[in-house]
């Protein structure tokens, strides 16, 4: 290990950079930071960084106002020659998580910011390791038992979101020969398992909050349909733990809760039934609900129960998927070092506690 660590990170003012940046922090008392943050109109990048890096530590961070979307990473000259000659090791979790970009927009992000970062850590004197950050669900359409050595085995995919992060992956693997890395692919990232705290209220939690509050029962889905979550201060854990792990160099890591931590819908949404006090789930199959309900519905619903039918659309594949990840990486590396996923039923009530204290995001909580 170098004595002085400089650690490049991308997408740190993410739902999960945010905590890896802490993680960091917290483990590596000795390293430098240098964070890579687009600019906003009236928020410049290192007024962003001051809000997520606690005060006694922003002495050891830097701000970089870049994006991986242009060429050079938007920095200029002094500055990326700087890192590249300074740099030992990179993570990389920048990318676009929208499902509804168009295959060239996303692409531009997920699959061209990844080469412009590769290039850039193939210019380092010296590089230790990169860290990829991508997805479990690269698997798409797959089902049954998804393995960490396992890309494309003739999968389609869902969205553009899976389909470029993919591509991405694919790229990742193919340096992999001339550059020391390791591919970390997390499943669902949720709330903290400790506090149940989270800024996103993506994914599993709007499909919740219309449960939650009454709007809507029917699930289009299969009761044993498989929910991977994992807690984001386990996958923060992870990441800082493995970007300095050798044994981990050149292989593909699922950041999952696995077939013994991960749960079903149905186990799901009965925890959610007694902890909200809300009916029954109806599940209807998901092939004539899409064919034929969802267009009656949609012509004789208004308000915010036909906003739901619009807005679910994005959510629909989630709720049949009948694979599990194996974990078999993550256990021999992570567990020596006592970072584990706790199994999703053991905090599902800790999410939805902070869920309700924050009134869905709109005022939030500190964690206690």
């Amino acid at each position: 290990m170098n004595n002085e660590e400089f650690i490049f990170v991308t997408g740190a003012t993410g739902f999960l950079g945010v905590q890896l940046v802490r993680e960091l922090l917290a483990r590596q008392p000795n390293a430098r930071l240098a964070l890579l943050i687009r600019d906003r109109a009236g928020k410049p990048g290192r007024q962003r960084a001051d809000a997520i890096v606690p005060a006694a530590d922003r002495s050891r961070v830097e701000v970089y106002p870049g994006d991986v979307s242009q060429d050079k990473l938007g920095l200029d000259s002094a500055a990326y020659l700087r890192l590249t000659a300074e740099t030992t090791r990179v993570i990389h979790c920048a990318a676009t998580v929208r499902f509804d970009h168009t295959l060239e927009e996303a692409r531009q992000i997920n699959v061209e910011g990844t080469r412009r970062i590769l290039d850039f850590a193939a210019g380092m004197r010296k590089l230790e390791n990169l860290a990829y950050v991508g997805t479990a669900y690269v698997a798409g359409e797959r089902t049954g038992l998804v393995l960490e050595s396992e890309l494309a085995v003739g999968q389609g995919y869902r969205n553009t979101y899976e389909q470029t992060k993919a591509e991405a992956e694919a790229l990742v693997r193919s340096r992999l020969g001339s550059l020391p890395g390791v591919i970390l692919r997390p499943s669902i990232i949720v709330g903290d398992s400790r506090t149940g705290v989270t800024s996103s209220f993506k994914m599993m939690y709007w499909p919740l909050k219309i449960y939650a509050r009454g709007l809507w029962r029917t699930v289009p889905g299969f009761p044993d349909a498989v929910l991977d979550i994992v807690p984001v201060d386990y996958v923060a854990a992870s990441v800082a733990q493995l970007v300095f792990d050798e044994a981990a160099q050149g292989g593909t890591v699922h950041l999952c809760a696995g077939p013994r931590g991960s749960a079903t819908i149905d186990q799901v949404a009965r925890r959610a039934m007694e902890y909200f006090h809300a009916p029954e789930p109806r599940y209807v199959d998901p092939k004539f609900f899409f064919a034929a309900v969802r267009p009656l519905l949609f012509m004789a619903l208004w308000g915010r129960k036909r906003r739901v039918l619009s807005d679910g659309r994005a959510y629909r594949d989630y709720f049949t998927m009948r694979m599990q990840f194996d974990t078999a990486n993550a256990e021999r590396l992570l567990a020596p070092a006592g970072v584990c996923p706790p199994p999703v039923l053991d905090y599902l009530d800790r999410l939805f506690h902070y869920c309700v204290a924050s009134d869905w995001g709109r005022n939030p909580v500190s964690a206690q």
